[in-house]
């Protein structure tokens, strides 16, 4: 049975607010991390949460903030 698509305005809009961070900035950063999980994925059904939490992550450790 397929997974349900992700809606991609959702997931970006809920990281930006979650983080504070522009959804363009995040949109940016959620594009690059899922086609960089998309070009190695065998299976492909998870590699949008995959690429959502590693974004969120990266945004709330304050690691791609610039000061």
């Amino acid at each position: 049975m397929p997974q349900p698509q992700t809606n991609v305005d959702e997931v970006v809009r809920s990281i930006a607010e979650e983080t504070d961070t522009p959804a363009e900035t995040v949109s940016k950063m959620y594009e690059d991390t899922l086609a960089d999980y998309r070009h190695d994925a065998r299976v492909l059904d998870y590699v949008p949460l995959f690429a959502a939490k590693k974004v969120r992550n990266k945004l709330r450790d304050g690691s791609h903030r610039k000061h």
